[in-house]
């Protein structure tokens, strides 16, 4: 285990086992907790002072995850958060969002090679499956990807039996601070920290997931989130095509589809947090409201409330246009040429 020849508890103690006994079914083996103290003592023993000075190296890594992944409310879990390190540890994280694929997308364009993995497990006759995004960076970073609705549930460790313990990001920096006293995290961060992504190419990564979102064909028959986001864009381009927030907000209305799927407005709004303006947020943040205003169905403060915006008029238009962009193979751009589309805008 300390050497990674094996990463399993279960097969090291079957592999142990037959070579002391030969038998790989004995009875009186040690329990996972056990082997993990033990696995513990030889990293200290072998490693010393070296061994602390990695874990800080691997704990600020997972800070510059944890800060890369925020809106998917990151946890670090595992052996870099209780110190229990050894050679070739990975730094284990769990994310909470409904696409893999997002996740790995915006890795990507930072310039992490990724890899996700479908894994499926049986243990005590249920089986279960997992989501991992595999991420080369200064370490080996593995994240746990789960829907988005299970971000409060409560992980029990496979060795213990015990909830997991789990950090966020307040969490680690105030342990770094705990063994590290007078450690400026940000200045160490700045370090081994990556150019952050143009706003253009973060809208490209946000929209690239919903391809992979289908939708209801009595209200979408049109398919994809994505095609239809497209088409959406493109009817904007012909009411508004000197509009850059409005074209923002028709192309980028439905990129919370891939995020969290119960509240896709919310979560929206959420990853556009300070990649928009003001303008085009309203806009996203109220579209659905602006159907039920159209049809009478809208409570009476919400109506007051939307009557009295000064965008009134262009939040109609964008409900208008959503409604509009459902239409069975329909001329579009790619996501890069409608991006491009609404930059060259900007800049002209």
């Amino acid at each position: 285990m300390y050497t990674r020849q094996e990463r399993e508890y279960f097969q090291a103690k079957r592999k142990a086992a037959k070579l002391v006994t030969g038998d790989k079914r004995a009875q009186d083996l040690p329990s996972n907790a056990e082997i993990r103290e033990q696995v513990q003592l030889l990293a200290e023993m072998l490693e010393g002072d070296k061994r602390q000075k990695d874990l800080t190296r691997m704990r600020l890594e997972a800070l510059r995850f944890l800060r890369l992944l925020h809106r998917w409310r990151p946890r670090l879990i595992g052996s870099v958060l209780t110190g229990h390190i050894r050679a070739g540890s990975d730094i284990d994280l769990h994310v909470f969002c409904d696409s893999p694929t997002l996740v790995a997308d915006v890795l990507e364009q930072e310039g992490f090679r990724t890899q996700i993995e479908y894994k499926r497990v049986t243990k005590g006759g249920e089986e279960r499956h997992f989501t991992h995004v595999h991420v080369k960076a200064n370490f080996d970073v593995e994240l746990t990807v789960y829907p988005s609705e299970k971000a409060n549930y409560p992980f029990k460790s496979s060795i213990t039996g015990k909830l997991i313990e789990k950090t966020d990001e307040a969490g680690l920096v105030a342990l770094l601070w705990e063994t590290n006293p007078g450690m400026d995290v940000d200045a160490e961060l700045a370090v081994i920290d990556t150019p952050g992504l143009d706003v253009w190419t973060q809208f490209v990564a946000l929209l690239r997931p919903l391809e992979g979102v289908k939708q209801n064909p009595a209200y979408h028959p049109e398919g994809d989130a994505l095609f239809h986001s497209l088409q959406v864009f493109e009817l904007a381009v012909q009411a508004r095509g000197w509009d850059e927030e409005f074209l923002l907000a028709a192309l980028l209305h439905d990129v919370g589809k891939a995020i969290d799927s119960r509240d896709h407005v919310a979560a929206g709004i959420e990853a556009l947090d300070g990649l928009v303006s003001e303008r085009t947020a309203w806009l996203i943040a109220h579209h659905m409201e602006a159907h039920e205003y159209r049809t009478g169905t809208l409570g009476h403060r919400a109506k007051r409330r939307l009557s009295e915006h000064e965008d009134l008029e262009d939040l109609l238009l964008l409900s208008e246009l959503d409604e509009a962009g459902r239409v069975r193979g329909a001329v579009v751009r790619s996501v890069e040429e409608a991006v491009e589309f609404v930059r060259g805008v900007g800049e002209g």
